[in-house]
């Protein structure tokens, strides 16, 4: 599967953003999931949805962020609000196939929060 991801920005803090990641194909049997990577830091998860629907979140952004997809899962989303500048970071999404364990990133797309 490819994966495209896009929304990025520039925006004050307190604002809001939603990023896209566009499957090329239905996402059913993959674990979904949002990653962060800030310069000089390691890459994190941010938060990720199961098959079931069940979703997962970074303590840092718990009550901030939303992961979802759309009902083809063909479209992943990770909405945002109240950003801090902490959250600047390249975002990437992720898929990892359920049975073969096979992990698909995105390009990633750039976050930047001023204070």
């Amino acid at each position: 599967v490819q994966l495209q991801a896009s929304g990025g920005g520039f925006v004050q803090a307190g604002g809001s953003l939603r990023l896209s990641c566009e499957a090329s194909r239905s996402t059913s049997s993959y674990v979904m999931g949002w990653y962060r990577q800030a310069p000089g830091k390691q890459r994190e998860l941010v938060a990720d949805i199961r098959i079931g629907g069940s979703s997962n979140y970074a303590d840092s952004v718990k009550g901030r962020f939303t992961i979802s997809r759309d009902k083809a899962m063909t479209t992943l989303y990770l909405q945002m609000v109240s950003l801090k500048p902490e959250d600047t970071a390249v975002y990437y999404c992720k898929g990892t196939h359920m049975w073969n364990k096979i992990e698909y990133w995105g390009q990633g797309t750039q976050v930047t929060v001023s204070s």
